[in-house]
């Protein structure tokens, strides 16, 4: 009986998967079958036996832009997802690029880049961005949402798949309401959760209103929505990028580190950097004949 399954994949707009490759491995591995989730993109076979050089194994083909995770069989397909936005649902960080438009865009971007390697606070970091933006104008961010914020490829697809087959889907960001609605419904998300802006006369104050949507607030968002879904956290599918996703990516019986910082790949068992958001659905064992579109 299979106790393991091995998932590799590219990203499909760059190069393909080399069949001598895959089956290279699953010799090297005595594993069973190939399956291909996704011809010449995406391949899978079983194990019964954790290999002892899977992080060797990982670290090569990176190289050759290839991802690799190495899974239990059971309990692959997940009925909630929980995903962040910026830099995993959406390619930008949405205070970065208000922060472009009022010329602090290098500024802020900094304080971002540290927020999200975890080399500072998230709360602090927040707040001391959004005091830079104190007197923004209330219609930059409509312009920045229309002209500026592109989604992630295979976004729509996974969140589409995923409700085809009845899981819940959550987006949990620290960013703000004014970006997670419209990127949520975009998408098709049931849900979202997101930090609010203080306005006043059209303008930001440079305030935000309590509380925080931090990484404590993630991980109470996936504790609350399991409960009400009467789930199990294994039973949870984690998508983000930062320190502020840790929480929920750890906690998550399939927590992913999409594209994410090194500090985050290092505390996770799931690292997608080659492949799009339709990865998450290959490691759950849906092949693209099953994607919803």
């Amino acid at each position: 009986m299979a106790m393991y399954v091995v998932t590799l994949l590219t990203n499909p707009e760059d190069a393909a998967l080399e069949p001598g490759l895959v089956d290279s491995l699953r010799n090297a591995w005595g594993g069973a079958e190939l399956r291909w989730l996704m011809p010449d993109f995406c391949a899978e076979f079983d194990l019964g036996v954790m290999p002892d050089n899977v992080p060797n194994v990982w670290s090569d083909l990176q190289k050759l832009r290839v991802d690799l995770c190495v899974q239990a069989s059971e309990g692959r397909k997940k009925h909630l997802l929980l995903a962040d936005m910026d830099s995993t649902m959406i390619e930008q960080e949405c205070i970065d690029e208000l922060a472009s438009v009022a010329g602090i865009g290098a500024q802020v971007a900094d304080i971002t880049a540290r927020a999200m390697n975890g080399e500072i606070a998230f709360e602090g970091a927040l707040r001391e961005r959004v005091a830079l933006l104190r007197g923004l104008d209330r219609s930059v961010i409509d312009t920045v949402l229309r002209e500026q914020i592109t989604y992630m490829p295979g976004g729509k697809t996974l969140v589409s798949t995923m409700k085809s087959v009845g899981a819940y889907c959550a987006l949990v960001s620290g960013g703000f309401t004014v970006f997670t609605g419209p990127v949520a419904a975009h998408l098709g998300f049931d849900e979202h959760r997101s930090n609010q802006f203080e306005m006043s006369g059209g303008k930001l104050t440079g305030s935000v209103i309590p509380p925080i949507v931090g990484k404590d607030a993630k991980v109470a968002a996936l504790e609350e929505l399991t409960s009400k879904l009467g789930i199990s956290e294994n039973e949870v599918l984690a998508v983000g990028d930062g320190a502020n996703d840790l929480g929920m990516l750890t906690l998550a019986g399939m927590g992913v580190a999409l594209h994410a910082k090194p500090s985050v790949q290092e505390q996770v068992n799931f690292r997608i950097n080659h492949g799009d958001l339709t990865s998450l659905l290959f490691l759950q064992g849906y092949s693209a004949e099953e994607f919803v579109h």
